[in-house]
């Protein structure tokens, strides 16, 4: 195994459902934090998490805690996407704005991939660790007692000092913290994502400009409907994305199969190019039509003992649109680690508590930033941004993009726990 830098061991014993990226993240922060980790999926080869999706993006905030984890930044950068720009069109194909994002390297790197190949290499990393990952693993319910939280899992009751639920949207775990179940609402939008071979469109006079000189990466804005696409590996490889006005016509599934001719359907009227793309998806391609789901803030993200949480997805799913539902959930995962390495085996709850009070403000401000992205481009007053063009770029603040979650945890840690109501470390 190789020696990575390593806290001294903290004696607290930590399971964490769900190896998303949330999940398989907050382990090696938590291994990085000297505590023990086992880590549940219920895939029974990692294979059926790599092989789908599309485009993920890490912005500065969630990427540069990938240069705390060896050799992981490096790995990424290699199949990232290469630009510091996006291109942004009229639904008609007028040209409107370049925004650039080259100022935002003094923040940190911008990681944007397919998202498993993305999740491969932080896999890896995971497993050279010698992280205690567990594929196979079905839980059905959790539990907890003032002294331990735990799982049952492929019908048998497993323990630790801390059970952090890291399963999406429709994780058990909510019902301990809600009290009860809750079902996930529809958003009132869907998105279709496609992902083939940038040769598949290098030959078409229309497209070729988007894969024969590098990546690139631009966006149609639309009435109720945005359309990006962007090219990667130098134009080896080629994704769309659109997000519309979901019409029910599909069911609760990130793997939902798309169909070309529907598509077109939506962009009917559209610039050609936007057209022409969507027909030159091969049919060997990976189409899916996705659902936005929607749900309301929860009061909380802990159960009422303080033994179990909720991350990521599971306790705050984001809009596309936000740009920062993988990034907050690499900030979940750091925050905790270091909340229990602060606290103490003997002060878990305590920790599990500053976990929240630290994360709370901050994530329901982020999801809110998914809403007024969506808005400004689907509803755009195109009379208005002709006068100022930079009027629909992607807000880009300082405040959420320049942030280091861990040292920030580090800083405000005893501030917060002296902060804390009905909640004292044991001395």
């Amino acid at each position: 195994m190789p020696d990575f830098p390593r806290r001294p061991e903290s004696g607290i014993n930590v399971i964490i459902v769900g190896a998303g990226f949330a999940g398989i993240s907050a382990a090696i922060e938590c291994h990085r934090k000297g505590h023990s980790v086992i880590l549940l999926e219920k895939s029974d080869a990692i294979e059926e998490i790599t092989r789908f999706g599309d485009i993920i993006s890490f912005d500065p905030n969630g990427a540069r805690n990938f240069e705390r984890w060896p050799g992981v930044i490096e790995a990424m950068q290699k199949v990232a996407r290469q630009t510091s720009w996006l291109d942004l069109y009229h639904w008609k194909g007028d040209f409107v704005t370049r925004q650039s994002f080259a100022g935002e390297k003094k923040w940190g790197p911008r990681i944007n991939g397919h998202r498993g190949e993305l999740y491969s290499i932080i896999y890896e990393h995971a497993r050279a660790r010698d992280i205690d990952i567990r594929l196979g693993q079905r839980v059905t319910d959790y539990f907890e007692n003032d002294e331990k939280a735990g799982v049952v899992v492929n019908g048998e009751n497993m323990e630790a000092d801390i059970v952090i639920a890291a399963e999406g949207v429709r994780s058990r775990g909510r019902k301990i913290v809600l009290g009860f179940d809750d079902r996930p609402k529809s958003s009132g939008y869907a998105v279709y994502r496609a992902w083939f071979p940038g040769d598949a469109i290098a030959k078409n006079d229309m497209l070729k400009h988007l894969v024969v000189d590098g990546d690139t990466h631009s966006g149609w804005l639309g009435p109720d409907l945005h359309f990006l696409a962007s090219s990667l590996k130098g134009g080896k490889e080629f994704n769309w994305v659109f997000t519309h006005v979901d019409d029910g016509n599909i069911e609760e599934s990130w793997q939902f199969p798309g169909k070309v001719e529907e598509c077109l359907k939506y962009v009917e009227g559209w610039a050609p190019i936007v057209r022409e793309i969507v027909k030159s998806t091969p049919k060997t391609g990976r189409l899916i039509d996705h659902k936005l789901v929607f749900r309301d803030p929860l009061p909380t993200f802990i159960s009422p003992k303080s033994r179990i949480a909720l991350i990521g997805d599971a306790a705050h799913p984001f809009l596309p649109t936000s740009i920062q539902g993988a990034s907050q959930s690499i900030e979940d995962g750091v925050v905790l680690a270091a909340c229990l390495e602060l606290a103490g085996k003997t002060n878990v709850t305590l920790a599990v508590n500053a976990f929240e009070k630290i994360r709370y403000e901050r994530v329901h401000k982020a999801q809110a930033m998914g809403v007024k992205t969506r808005e400004k481009w689907h509803k755009a007053n195109w009379d208005a941004i002709r006068e100022t063009p930079e009027a629909i770029h992607l807000t880009r603040e300082a405040w959420l993009l320049n942030f280091d979650a861990e040292a920030d945890c580090y800083e405000r840690y005893d501030e917060v726990i002296a902060g804390l109501n009905g909640v004292k470390a044991k001395l």
